[in-house]
């Protein structure tokens, strides 16, 4: 938190450009005549109060359903940050060189010349408060000299903590002062806000990100994921493989480096629908800036997602709801998508799910009347989510921000091939996610989950069978009810063992049918 002389200060400043424009405003001859006339004016004029209570209702529900709309969907509005932050980037100035080199060594803390042969002083690129420096390692790390630096600048990035502290400062204040403040969540609204804009700066958690979408993607060969270089990860440094990459926006580089657009397209739409929904882990704000394509000769056209900063996570069932609801969407099976969203919780249990299916239907339709190439996967996943606003209902934030990574996805595929198939493509990457979800894989993915429960259930079943036993003795008052007791253990005993024998005959079987295919 900033100290109060920080937010006196920015308050002076606020009163004193607003004055300054005032008095820019007035005539040059007699500016002091013409403000304590304008003041003297608005005081004495009977209309004013009424002029403004007929704007106000006008302007009241408006910028009340704004604030409301960004209080229940901030991924709308840190959306469209991110994007303002981005557009201002080439605005702001790199450190100078030596500036550039005081601050790598502070971060790392030992001189450069420990560590690395040469270092570009001059970023290769910047940003809004970081810049990102090509250096040569003096030791290879996991095979690689040549590395990329990336370094927050910590002198701003405390300013932009100080001013995020002060709105956050504000929006308590009003919230003690309106009713409205409070009911619309502002303290909530600026601590999301807050949280947005300094995930940005965390680069032990983009240097984790990076890392685990390498796990993910290990061996495929579409996409290349840097290596993550740790030792040389600080607070304010993160140091990854350097791969020399051009933008997926640059045709004209792409065409000359030999990169076949087609395939590259359909990798995109690929690889960005297996991050979100089968992984469950994705960028929040992807864009063309975002996207990158090598052009190193043994990984010549392959994607290179760049900015792991801004990442995020689908749960289990908000995944599967996605995957199977958009293949119900496909199938056009719109009955089985509203009694999805009723089992969710996207709408309330009293939504009849004819009318749900109605409105499903009313907005697809259209877009498998369509011609083929001008069929958009990602209009109509948006559908997908937001039929259910008309019912009062509502999908979760993360969900909204996996569609619109998608739809960014596909624009960028038409771009750079547009007779690109994004539908069909999107089609069989959510069926086969399905299909996995579904058949022996997911069987076994769901029991692996349930595993560690069982781990601590199994030990216990013999002692809850002796308590079964004890009470039903207890309640076997006669000899007549022991005896039958008796039976019941007898006869659950021999179809165990049946079931025990059965077992081990079919894995016998099933074990030397093997072995004779094999050999």
């Amino acid at each position: 938190m900033p100290p109060l002389l920080r937010r006196l200060l920015l308050l002076f400043h606020a009163l004193r450009y607003g004055a300054r424009l005032i008095w820019l405003a007035a005539p040059p001859g007699h500016k002091l005549h013409w403000m304590s006339e304008l003041i003297g004016r608005v005081h004495a004029s009977g209309r004013s109060g009424q002029n403004l209570h007929s704007l106000l209702p006008a302007l009241g529900p408006l910028a009340s359903r704004f604030a409301q709309t960004l209080a229940q969907r901030p991924e709308l509005a840190s959306a469209t940050l991110h994007d303002a932050i981005d557009a201002v980037d080439h605005l702001e100035e790199p450190l100078p060189p030596r500036e550039s080199e005081e601050a790598l060594a502070r971060a790392f803390g030992q001189p450069l010349d420990t560590l690395f042969s040469a270092v570009d002083l001059v970023p290769v690129r910047g940003g809004f408060a970081e810049q990102t420096h090509f250096a040569r390692l003096l030791t290879p790390v996991k095979g690689h000299r040549e590395v990329a630096i990336k370094l927050v600048r910590a002198e701003q990035v405390q300013q932009i903590g100080d001013e995020l502290a002060l709105l956050r400062w504000v929006a308590r204040w009003l919230e003690k002062l309106s009713g409205t403040a409070r009911r619309l969540q502002l303290r909530t609204l600026a601590q999301t806000f807050t949280d947005d804009i300094l995930r940005r700066f965390d680069l032990r958690a983009e240097a984790a990100n990076l890392s685990q979408t390498g796990h993910h993607f290990d061996g495929d060969a579409r996409l290349v994921v840097p290596d993550v270089i740790w030792d040389l990860c600080t607070d304010h440094t993160l140091t990854m493989q350097r791969i020399n990459t051009l933008p997926a926006s640059d045709l004209a580089g792409l065409h000359a480096n030999h990169v076949k657009l087609a395939p590259l397209a359909a990798h995109i739409v690929e690889v960005v629908s297996e991050q979100a929904f089968e992984h469950g882990f994705f960028h929040a704000t992807l864009d063309a800036r975002r996207v990158r394509v090598s052009i190193e000769p043994d990984t010549l056209g392959r994607l290179v997602l760049a900015e792991f900063s801004i990442m995020s996570t689908l749960s289990t069932g908000e995944r599967e709801f996605f995957v199977h609801g958009a293949t119900a969407l496909f199938d056009q099976d719109y009955g089985r998508l509203a009694e999805m969203h009723r089992d969710a919780g996207h709408v309330t249990a009293d939504t009849r799910a004819e009318i749900l299916e109605a409105e499903l239907r009313t907005r697809a339709e259209a877009h498998f009347a369509a011609a083929p190439e001008d069929r958009s996967a990602g209009s109509l996943f948006h559908h997908l989510l937001h039929a259910v606003h008309p019912f009062d209902g509502a999908v979760p934030a993360r969900l909204a921000a996996a569609q619109r990574s998608f739809q960014q996805a596909e624009m960028l595929a038409r771009a750079l091939h547009p007779d690109v198939d994004t539908w069909n493509i999107a089609r069989g990457v959510l069926a086969n996610i399905a299909r996995r979800d579904v058949d022996h894989r997911g069987w076994i993915k769901r029991i692996a989950r349930e595993l560690p429960h069982l781990a601590h259930m199994l030990p216990r079943v013999p002692q809850l069978a002796v308590r079964y036993l004890q009470q039903e003795h207890e309640r076997a008052r006669t000899p007549q009810q022991t005896a039958q007791l008796i039976a019941d253990i007898g006869r659950e005993y021999r179809r165990t063992r049946l079931l025990l024998w059965a077992c081990a005959i079919c894995g016998g079987l099933l074990g030397a049918g093997t072995m004779l295919l094999i050999w």
